[in-house]
Parts: C-alpha cells; sequence; structure tokens
C-alpha cells in the first residue's frame, strides 16, 4: 500500500464516487444472490454500507435512464427519451442542468469517465458543456472493448491495446489523485457488462468451466465482464485508501437498466421476469448500493422503493448544498433512510415508467407501481421497433473517432395505436410477475390508471417543450455552420 496523504483542506464537503454499471440485472452479483459470478469489491461496498432490494431504474433503457439520473427529473421533461442517437432523442434538453453542474456550482471538481450517450453529434451536448470539468469515455452509446476511440476533453484517444474497463479505471484513479486536496464528484460510467460481449479470455475460461453444462459462452463472458469492472471497483476504493479520503467519501454503485435476457442463455435472473428495455421488473429492478464510513451503518439492507431519480437531490443533501433542486426534483431526498431515521411519505410513494422507441405513447410498454400493486401495460408491437438505418451509425462510432453531424429528427408519431388492456401484479406475493389480478381488483386498476395517465399528461408537457428546444439547436447548430461554409 502506498503512502497516506493529508486530509482534505475542506472535509465537511464529502467527496462522492458514482459508479454506474451499463446493463447490469438484479442478479448480476454476488451479493444478490448470483451462484456463478465473484464480485468481493461490490460485495465489500455492500458489507461496508446500504444495499437496496428495491431500487427502481427511471428507464429500462440507458439514455432515458442516464438523463432522469444526471438531472433527478423524470427524463421525459429532459428530451432524452431513446437511444438513437442520430435522431436526437438521447439528448437532454440544454435547459436542464446535470449532476456535474450542480456539483461544480457548489464548488467541486467534477469528471465523467467512461459512456455519456445523452448527446454526441452535437458538442453543445459534450460533457464538457455539461458541468463536467474533466471527461475522458466515448460519447457514443456502444465502444468496442478492444478497438475502441475515446475522447480526452475533447480531445481523441485513439486505442493501444487495453481493455476498455481497465482504461476507464485508470482514468478514475488519475483524477482521484489529481485531486485528492479539494472536493470532487466523479462519475465512473462503466461500459461493462453491455454488448459487444468481450473480455480477457481467461476470464472467460473461468465462467465457461464454472458454469459447465449451465452457462453457455455469451453468459460466461459478460459475467467476465461483471469481474473485470469489480476489480476495478476494488482498485477505486484502495486508492481512496491510500490517500487517507476514503471515510470522506461516498460511494454509490448502480445500474442504468437491468440485463439483456437473451432467451435461451441462462444469465441468472434473481426470479424477476423480462429484460432490458421493458418495464417489466428485470427491466428496471437493479443492483444498487450506497456507502459512507461513519456516517452510514454497515452490512444494511434497505427495502424501502426507491427511484433512480433519487440520487441527485440525495447527495447534494448529503454534501450540504442549498440547491433548489433537492426540493424540485422528481426524485426524493432519502437522506433520512440513509440515516435510518426513516421517512414515511417515501414507503408510500408512487413511481412511474413508461418506454417506447422514438416518441412516447401513453399505455405502451409502460407501468406504475403504488405499495405492493404494479399495473403494466405490455408495449404496442409497432411502437416497439428501431428502424434499421439508425443501427450504422452507433455501430461505427463503436471503433471509429467521434464526429459531429445533422441529426433526422422526423420520427414516427405512432397516431392511432391500440394499447393492450394493463396487467395488474401483486408483487409482494409475485414478484416473477406470473399472475395477472386485473379482474379481481378492478377498482385497483382504475386507480392505479387514473394515477398513471395524470403523470403522463404531465411529463409530456415538459417534453414537448423540450423536444422543440433540441429541434430548434439542432437546426440553429447546423444553419449556422453551413452559412459559416458558404
Amino acid at each position: 500500500m502506498g503512502c497516506v496523504h493529508a486530509k482534505q483542506d475542506n472535509p465537511e464537503k464529502p467527496n462522492i464516487v458514482f459508479i454506474l454499471a451499463d446493463d447490469l440485472g438484479y442478479g448480476d452479483l454476488q451479493c444478490y444472490g448470483n451462484p456463478y459470478i465473484e464480485t468481493p469489491a461490490i460485495n465489500k461496498l455492500a458489507n461496508n454500507g446500504i444495499l437496496f432490494t428495491k431500487y427502481y431504474s427511471p428507464s429500462p433503457l440507458c439514455a432515458p435512464a442516464r438523463a432522469a439520473i444526471l438531472t433527478g427529473m423524470y427524463n421525459h421533461r429532459t428530451g432524452a427519451i431513446d437511444v438513437s442517437s442520430n435522431r436526437a432523442i438521447d439528448r437532454i434538453a440544454l435547459s436542464y442542468k446535470t449532476m456535474g453542474d450542480y456539483f461544480k456550482g457548489d464548488g467541486y471538481s467534477t469528471a465523467m469517465i467512461g459512456k455519456w450517450h445523452n448527446g454526441l453529434y452535437d458538442l453543445q451536448y459534450h460533457p464538457n458543456k455539461r458541468g463536467f470539468d474533466h471527461y475522458f469515455g466515448f460519447l457514443n452509446g456502444i465502444q468496442d472493448y478492444w478497438n475502441w476511440n475515446l475522447d480526452l476533453n475533447g480531445i481523441n484517444v485513439p486505442a493501444d491495446g487495453r481493455y476498455l474497463t481497465d482504461v476507464i479505471t485508470e482514468g478514475s484513479l488519475d483524477f482521484i489523485e489529481k485531486n485528492k486536496d479539494n472536493p470532487f464528484f466523479l462519475f465512473i460510467s462503466h461500459h461493462a457488462p453491455h454488448l459487444p460481449y468481450q473480455a480477457p479470455d481467461s476470464l472467460i475460461g473461468k465462467y465457461l468451466e464454472r458454469g459447465k453444462g449451465e452457462l453457455n459462452e455469451n453468459v460466461a463472458t459478460i459475467y467476465a465482464m461483471i469481474e473485470s469492472m469489480d476489480y476495478g471497483i476494488g482498485l477505486v476504493v484502495k486508492k481512496l485508501e491510500e490517500l487517507g479520503i476514503k471515510d470522506n467519501t461516498i460511494i454509490v454503485f448502480t445500474s442504468d437498466n437491468g440485463g439483456f435476457n437473451l432467451g435461451d442463455d441462462k444469465r441468472y435472473q434473481a426470479g424477476l421476469s423480462g429484460t432490458k428495455s421493458i418495464v417489466l421488473e428485470e427491466g428496471i429492478r437493479v443492483p444498487a448500493i450506497i456507502s459512507w464510513p461513519d456516517k452510514f451503518h454497515e452490512n444494511t439492507i434497505v427495502t424501502t422503493p426507491v427511484y433512480g431519480c433519487d440520487w441527485l437531490p440525495t447527495l447534494l443533501k448529503l454534501a450540504g448544498s442549498s440547491s433548489d433542486i433537492i426540493e424540485t426534483a422528481d426524485g426524493f431526498d432519502i437522506s433520512d433512510i440513509l440515516m435510518k431515521e426513516g421517512n414515511n411519505a417515501i414507503e408510500k410513494r408512487i413511481m412511474y415508467f413508461q418506454k417506447n422507441r422514438y416518441h412516447p405513447v401513453a399505455h405502451s410498454d409502460a407501468a406504475i407501481i403504488e405499495g405492493k400493486w404494479k399495473l403494466y401495460w405490455p408495449g404496442i408491437s409497432e411502437t416497439m421497433g428501431k428502424e434499421s438505418k439508425d443501427n450504422a451509425s452507433v455501430w461505427n462510432g463503436a471503433t471509429e473517432r467521434h464526429w459531429e453531424m445533422p441529426c433526422d429528427t422526423i420520427i414516427p408519431l405512432w397516431r392511432g395505436a391500440v394499447p393492450f388492456p394493463p396487467i395488474l401484479f401483486n408483487l409482494a406475493e409475485d414478484p416473477s410477475e406470473r399472475y395477472d389480478l386485473s379482474a379481481k381488483y378492478p377498482g385497483i386498476v382504475d386507480s392505479l390508471t387514473n394515477k398513471w395517465n395524470l403523470w403522463f399528461s404531465d411529463v409530456m408537457n415538459d417534453y414537448d417543450k423540450s423536444w422543440k428546444e433540441i429541434k430548434t439547436a439542432e437546426k440553429e447548430r447546423w444553419s449556422i455552420t453551413l452559412d459559416k461554409n458558404k
């Protein structure tokens, strides 16, 4: 272990390390019951802090989920409702502040290392313009783990033979070392275990052997990717310890959305149904852990429902901020729960979900959870598909250096789509969502439907404003560029 440095000059402001995995499902960690995988660093975080059993991502898809986490607002309000960056629908409208903006405004050094995916073909949406002093990562939604091209504050960094997860870890360690004497907010945005499924051969072989007859190569590779990420998280914690700042650092670990279920693959899902991109439990219920030595109780399990929009107001409150967003965010400040003081309002909270392609459609892949009840509308088939023309740019961006280009903002509106009848689940008795109780409890169905409809109308009013803002910015950006090129 290296030498221990003096503590920071401003200890009343805790450092914050927010670690976000990509497509990590509820059953993908050892501390959540996975019988195959080894995740000792994440296990240790849970043992030293708080593990949530009912943490929900705001969306089952990455760009919308990330927008909600970064802003504390329902993703519809921000304009980020899907992943196709070439259609500008992954962008957070410029009128919304991000975690980077808020913590920078409170005197923190801010950084994001890893995946962005909230606006990339117009550098107005670059992380350096969204509150992050330092950015090292990739703006695209997908990156090759070996043949990558990364962005270092606007400068291209080509692949050098290292594994992408290790590069993200090393970039994080470098930022911590350089900012050890001042309060910092570090957002480590891992790509693992998102496809393409690539990992060091030795780790893949380990899981093929361990799950012989049970795990195929896809799942063995996914677990290898997760173990590699876990190792890097261990190095981050070790660095904080070596610098003598771990006790004054809040560490959050969670996922943007659930795991991708490949059908025949036997990826452990802890009994949950569904997959990434769908608002059944596997798509939205994900791991979440928070640790702050000497402040939070150790080895604690919280069963209170927690939501991705909660992180921003909670972390700002814990950092002593007086920002208005603590009260005005869609998420709740859950700091009292973390301090074991309880909060009846949060126990009784309602959580809303909705995700389909291109333009939000009421009652397509939608859900509301209130207490033990979950009302779910299956996705309307024509609203769920992605147009093939939107795939070329994202896959080119997996290996090519970043570029800017105009986006096609003419998107399908799905007028006339007919919803399926809703399905009612009792999550307390049926977390696997097997039994439809809608016929037995029509009053509950009507009540939840009315509440969901009011929510959707509210967020869509803001979505319309944000989408208009995004389209206007896009038009102005490229008309100005074309004029300059005349």
